[in-house]
């Protein structure tokens, strides 16, 4: 039997490398993306592609339902990967600015998934993939509605997986650090809109990170290709019994460690100098 997978956010960087890769390894994948043109586009890359926003019920319980009538309603994985990070201090947040992070990130991914957990229930198999970040199991300064939506996916997906134990399905969190992706022009484009930077006591931060997001080449240390969280991806799928949670990056191994080891200011310390 072709097994078949269901990924959000495949219009670039890690899912848009996923879908392609899966599909040459003979697995019947299903992207999705936000926008129409993106959908057209990996359909003429030869994809079978749907479009979901996060942020919009009305889309993912359309788009869902689309991808259930290409796969005639069974499907082996779900990959949760859209998303985006909203930069900016706590203070200077907008309350709509966090609103739309967590429709994107959490409460979009958590209905896919309570959309998908019937059919893998009844399959008595499924696996259940949450790209999740470094930033889920350490904050950084400037990062507060990203690292919020993230452990609040590394929480949710904890609990999930101690509920389906014995079920057939697994939920399995990868936690990469620097990819190359669109993620830095994204989070560009959400600091500018949301953050009035000219009235914020962090406004020479702003700027500095205004100039390194905007360069076309990351300069952020120890970044990888999408190749790196597809090897995770697929060991997921794949393994008899895929693990809990997957490092990606030597960001996450070093900061995953040090979170063990390190007193809390000494670890502070060092988060603020990584994400200055």
């Amino acid at each position: 039997m072709q097994k078949s997978i269901l990924i959000t956010g495949a219009s670039t960087g890690i899912g848009y490398y996923a879908a392609h890769e899966l599909r040459k390894a003979g697995y019947r994948v299903i992207a999705s993306c936000r926008t129409a043109s993106d959908v057209t586009r990996l359909q003429q890359e030869g994809l079978e592609c749907v479009q979901i926003d996060l942020a919009d019920s009305v889309s993912i319980q359309r788009g869902f339902a689309q991808a259930m009538l290409l796969t005639g309603s069974e499907l082996y994985g779900l990959f949760n990967n859209g998303a985006y990070g909203q930069p900016g201090a706590v203070e200077d947040l907008p309350i709509n600015a966090l609103r739309q992070q967590f429709d994107t990130n959490f409460f979009g991914w958590c209905e896919l998934t309570n959309l998908v957990l019937p059919i893998m229930l009844q399959q008595s198999y499924g696996r259940i993939i949450q790209n999740s970040s470094v930033l889920g199991i350490a904050a950084m300064p400037l990062r507060g509605a990203y690292n919020a939506s993230k452990y609040a996916i590394e929480g949710i997906s904890d609990t999930l997986r101690l509920e389906l134990e014995g079920t057939g399905v697994y939920v399995s969190l990868i936690e990469p650090g620097p990819i190359e992706s669109q993620f830095r022009k994204n989070a560009l484009v959400a600091l500018l809109e949301y953050i009035d930077i000219e009235k914020s006591r962090h406004y020479a931060t702003y700027r500095a990170a205004i100039a390194r997001l905007g360069k076309a080449e990351t300069t952020t240390p120890f970044t990888l290709g999408p190749d790196a969280v597809y090897r995770r991806v697929v060991h997921a799928l794949e393994a008899k019994r895929p693990r809990a949670r997957y490092y990606v990056t030597f960001p996450t191994y070093l900061v995953g460690f040090m979170k063990r080891i390190l007193p809390a200011r000494w670890l502070d310390k060092m988060l603020r100098k990584l994400g200055s």
